[in-house]
């Protein structure tokens, strides 16, 4: 079918506006889903029960999908890992260690940072493994857990979108014409200094991390509170309660308890990365090309299983904690990734919902494709129009396909000298409405990876987002009017001025947004 129309963006709405105004994700996403269900029973014809049959079918097809699945077992797996080596001492040798190493509150946030920086290839891996690494240590320097989700999530698509070897590049490329005047790799790394979206959020998460006072909005209502109680976890967490931080701890824990399992899960996820793409089996075959032809759902999997294999010799072997302790960690740390396998499934419905059966993302883009725009404009009109789409459906990639081959067709008619700077503002836009949407994927884990409750993690999250997006829609305001100069003077106009307004707005914001901490 055809799209539904302005009813096509309901149901992304009704869950978004209630999740920030009842903090209850599954009910608002549930709510969600069930309106898309109904628009789309009303146009099929499908009579009242519609709304229920499609709803659950839906919901039954993204689970039977082979990367959602394999993503649910990994975070099972990942779950069951994180509770045995906190369980076997490793959280807490390594926490103690740390805080031998690093002196202050700043150092904390600033490894955190780096991590995340340093882990570029996939941003669900870059989510929850930064989290588990870190979380000990930011804990014991008291960084509030909603600080350390945007660390994580700032760091995950952010640096994605910018690595020439990850899955997001992969994504980015296929998506590219092949009727263009350069190949798809071409197009990516030229659009990198233009990508002022994941340039400016490494700038801001790196003065953040290491700037006394530099938190403003309700990010500096969650730090006050977490300074004031002393505790990282929110009561309204649903961490907050649960086993895995209730759990016993072995008291004969080293560091490397900790250590050794992580770098097996990364080692290991990065080696099942490569053979799923099919570096071993080809001749000839790139690094990049292994990597944009794999398939991270199943490889984070059999990387999870990797380690948690190894950590049982670690562990039961030395006799660190017994055979039965390791096994019940393990379903503690399962019934730990509940709420978040729930939320991932619920935003894969309704992504669903939105991009198979309303086509949400044809007639946003009819939109922007119809729409009589200047065409100096044409970089920041796209920026918008990314952000939009991104943000009612919670996906980047799906915006990806849908805007970079019109954006692409749009400038080689009307303005040739704008496809790379269009190229870079889609991507830009594609990440800050993934990076605030309550239903996207990678919110949802960064939440996880920092055990915060996922609603906090929005509020907190949005403000920081949206300064920066601001400053990129002035910035490809001004791309597009120097931009026949050449790409190179545009660069060198408009990222130095786009940095020069962020520094001002981090130097100006603080002192002027004084939120009240609220329960």
């Amino acid at each position: 079918m055809e799209h539904a129309g302005i009813w096509s963006v309901v149901p992304p709405l009704v869950a978004i506006v209630l999740a920030l105004l009842t903090k209850e994700v599954i009910f608002s996403l549930l709510v969600g889903i069930m309106s898309g269900a109904l628009i789309h029973s009303a146009i099929a014809g499908l009579g009242p029960l519609g709304i229920f049959t499609v709803t659950i079918n839906m919901m039954i097809t993204k689970l039977a999908d082979g990367d959602n699945a394999a993503m649910v077992i990994f975070l099972a797996l990942l779950g069951g890992l994180v509770a045995v080596v906190t369980r076997a001492g490793g959280s807490n040798a390594y926490g103690a260690w740390a805080s031998k190493k690093i002196r202050s509150r700043e150092s904390a946030g600033l490894l955190t940072a780096l991590l995340g920086l340093i882990i570029f290839i996939d941003d669900y891996f870059n989510c929850l493994t930064v989290g588990t690494v870190m979380r000990p240590v930011t804990d014991r320097f008291r960084i509030s857990r909603e600080k350390l989700a945007y660390l994580i999530d700032a760091t995950a698509a952010p640096v994605c979108i910018i690595a020439p070897i990850s899955s997001w590049a992969a994504s980015v490329i296929s998506y590219y014409p092949d009727s263009s005047g350069m190949s798809g790799m071409q197009a990516f790394i030229s659009a990198i200094p233009m990508n002022l979206y994941a340039i400016l959020t490494i700038f801001m998460v790196l003065w953040i991390a290491i700037r006394k006072g530099s938190d403003f909005g309700p990010m500096a209502a969650a730090q006050k509170k977490t300074d004031e109680s002393g505790s990282t976890v929110n009561p309204a967490s649903f961490a907050a309660n649960d086993e895995l931080e209730k759990m016993n701890v072995s008291p004969n824990g080293k560091v490397f308890d900790l250590v050794i399992p992580t770098a097996l899960l990364v080692i290991l996820s990065v080696l099942a990365m490569l053979w799923f793409g099919g570096y071993w089996e080809e001749e000839g075959k790139t690094l990049f090309e292994a990597f944009g032809d794999t398939e991270a759902g199943p490889a984070l999997a059999l990387g999870g299983f990797g380690a948690l294999v190894a950590a049982f010799f670690l562990f039961v072997c030395r006799r660190v904690i017994s055979f039965k302790d390791f096994f019940a960690g393990v379903g503690i740390g399962v019934k730990s990734m509940v709420p978040a396998i729930i939320i991932l499934t619920l935003a894969w419905t309704i992504s669903g919902v939105c991009r198979d059966l309303l086509n949400t993302g044809t007639y946003v883009a009819a939109l922007v494709e119809t729409s009589s725009m200047p065409v100096a404009l044409i970089p920041a009109i796209m920026f918008v129009a990314a952000a939009a789409l991104s943000f009612a459906t919670g996906t980047s990639w799906g915006t990806f396909g849908i805007l970079i081959p019109i954006t692409i067709s749009i400038c080689d008619i009307v303005a040739p000298h704008l496809s790379v700077i269009s190229l870079s503002s889609v991507l830009a836009g594609s990440v800050f409405g993934d990076h605030c949407s309550p239903i996207s994927d990678t919110t949802i884990l960064s939440s996880t990876g920092a055990r915060c409750n996922h609603i906090d993690h929005v509020a907190t999250q949005i403000p920081y987002a949206i300064t920066v997006a601001a400053i990129c829609f002035i910035g490809y305001i001004i791309s597009g009017f120097v931009a026949p100069g050449g790409f190179g003077i545009t660069t060198a106009i408009t990222l130095p001025v786009s940095l020069g307004l962020l520094i001002a707005a981090l130097l100006i914001l603080p002192k002027v947004l004084k939120n009240k901490v609220t329960s």
